[in-house]
């Protein structure tokens, strides 16, 4: 059975910083491209920053230079650093996984307020 299980998520003062944590089990996870999503409410689903299985990324224009995707192949975790958050970086953050197939994890909440 495959499972993607964030954690880290919070409530964070403007230009805090939170790590967010994504396990995956079930999967040959070094094959797979990780992506971190994210939906606002009353928004769609946007892409976040992604790592191939080369360890390739690539991030939105929204959060270049202020969060870092990264991935532990031995321990099956991608990983999202978020520096300077903003009050517009609240959302709940998905982690995706894609290869041959897809899959989504349940989401983690991120709440940017002071």
């Amino acid at each position: 059975q495959v499972q993607l299980v964030e954690s880290g998520g919070g409530l964070v003062q403007p230009g805090g910083s939170l790590r967010l944590s994504c396990a995956a089990s079930g999967i040959i996870f070094s094959a797979y491209t990780m992506t971190w999503y994210r939906q606002a409410p009353g928004k769609q689903r946007e892409l976040v920053a992604a790592i191939t299985s080369g360890g390739s990324t690539n991030y939105a224009d929204s959060v270049k230079g202020r969060f870092t995707i990264s991935r532990d192949n031995a321990k099956t975790m991608v990983y999202l650093q978020m520096n300077s958050l903003k009050p517009e970086d609240t959302a709940v953050y998905y982690c995706y996984a894609r290869n041959h197939r897809t899959f989504w994890g349940q989401g983690t909440q991120v709440t940017v307020s002071s």
